[in-house]
This record gives structure tokens, sequence and C-alpha cells, in this order.
């Protein structure tokens, strides 16, 4: 399977890369530069650009807007067991945008990475 590529702008790429791979099994493929890293998680690799580096990602718009971190699109990572995971990472003082919700599909949680950049924890619904 291909990989999927994501890019996050995010205020601190090294608090972002210890978020990333102390909390959600992610890898650090490439770090060359402090305002940019690679990340993986299996198929998915992140991009992590400082919202100040000096990447061409980072280059204002033609009316000026520059990219930020934030917002609510976002990676989804699907789990086993969301209420463990849920709790691990409450004790590990991580922050959430809401509570476990559940609908047709499964349940779900927003965690936010230190930038406000929001994962979508998954757990599908069991058939």
């Amino acid at each position: 399977m291909d990989s999927i590529k994501v890019r996050y702008f995010v205020d601190d790429v090294d608090a972002t890369i210890a978020f990333y791979t102390q909390h959600l099994d992610f890898i650090v493929k490439t770090h060359p530069a402090p305002f940019f890293a690679i990340l993986q998680r299996g198929n998915l690799i992140l991009l992590v650009n400082a919202k100040n580096g000096q990447a061409g990602a980072t280059q204002a718009m033609p009316d000026g807007r520059k990219p930020e971190p934030g917002g609510w699109n976002r990676i989804l990572i699907e789990v086993n067991d969301l209420g463990g995971i849920v709790e691990t990472l409450r004790k590990a003082g991580l922050h959430f945008r809401n509570d476990i919700v559940t609908g047709i599909g499964g349940k779900q949680i927003l965690l936010d990475d230190p930038a406000g950049n929001p994962i979508e924890l998954f757990e599908p619904a069991s058939n």
C-alpha cells in the first residue's frame, strides 16, 4: 500500500516529535533542520513544519495569509481499546477537545498535539 502524507504546521518541532513518538507510536524518518521533520506510523507519513520555518510550505499566500497550526482537519488513528488509550493519555496530561462520543460507525475522541492540531482516535463499532 502506498503511504499517505499529511502536513501539519506546529509551534515547536521538537515538542511535536516527542508527542507523536512517545504517545502515538510514530517514528522519526528524518529531522534535517530545526524547523522540519518527517514522522511515520505505518503507511502514514506526517510532515511537520514549524510555522515560522524557512521551508517553502510556510511561505505567505498572495493575500498575505500564512499557514498556522490548529483547525479541524485531522488525521485519524484507528485503535482497538479507545477507553484504555484515553485513560493512559489523560494520565500523561495530554489535552482532549471532547469526551468520547459514539456514533453509528464507532467511538471517537479528538486529541490535540502540542500545537493544537487534532488527531482523531477512532474505535470502530464491533459487528
